[in-house]
């Protein structure tokens, strides 16, 4: 079978869609720690935020969206400008399949042309095992490179249990004396 895989940037005109995916994992998951689905105005102006620095992907399977990668602001600091925070969600009919793994390289290489250096997930662990958490993500994250490197115990709360929250980094650029400057995603 032929599978036609593409990967781009993602619009404003693709939260619709995007919200679609999102929706399962805030509704019947503890991935996002979300309570409320957002709105699709909310989800346009989150994309539209994104797209003002750093890059928000979007990989189309024979052209339709599977899933979306974006990175975010990991502190609101000029001497962060080097460090970014990521997360991926696929559609439940797309995992397993490699596109996540596929989605991170290509938001990894956007990254890198912006001479980002750190790039960490922030990353919802279960307490024990359960019907609305396992360990995947930081299974996803361990094959990709990314190396835990902090444990918060029972900082989060949702569906009337607590929840771990665990940090995982990886370095995909060199740490020198004197970094080339971050560039905006608008100004590659």
């Amino acid at each position: 079978m032929n599978q036609d895989i593409y990967i781009r940037m993602a619009e404003e005109s693709d939260a619709q869609e995007l919200l679609h995916i999102y929706a399962p994992y805030v509704t019947d998951t503890a991935i996002t720690f979300e309570y409320t689905v957002p709105t699709v105005q909310e989800f346009a102006s989150r994309i539209r935020h994104t797209l003002q620095r750093y890059p928000y992907l979007v990989i189309l399977q024979n052209g339709k969206i599977c899933g979306y990668a974006y990175a975010s602001i990991f502190k609101g600091r000029a001497a962060y400008d080097w460090s970014v925070e990521t997360s991926v969600y696929l559609r439940q009919d797309c995992r397993g399949a490699g596109l996540g793994k596929k989605l991170y390289y290509a938001l990894e290489d956007a990254l890198k042309r912006q001479n980002v250096i750190n790039v960490n997930a922030c990353i919802s662990y279960p307490c024990e095992p359960n019907e609305y958490l396992d360990n995947g993500s930081e299974k996803f994250h361990n094959n990709l490179g990314y190396k835990k490197v902090a444990h918060f115990t029972k900082c989060a709360y949702k569906f009337d249990q607590w929840y771990d929250m665990i940090w995982m980094e990886k370095m995909i650029g060199d740490h020198t004396n004197k970094p080339e400057p971050f560039i905006p995603i608008t100004e590659l």
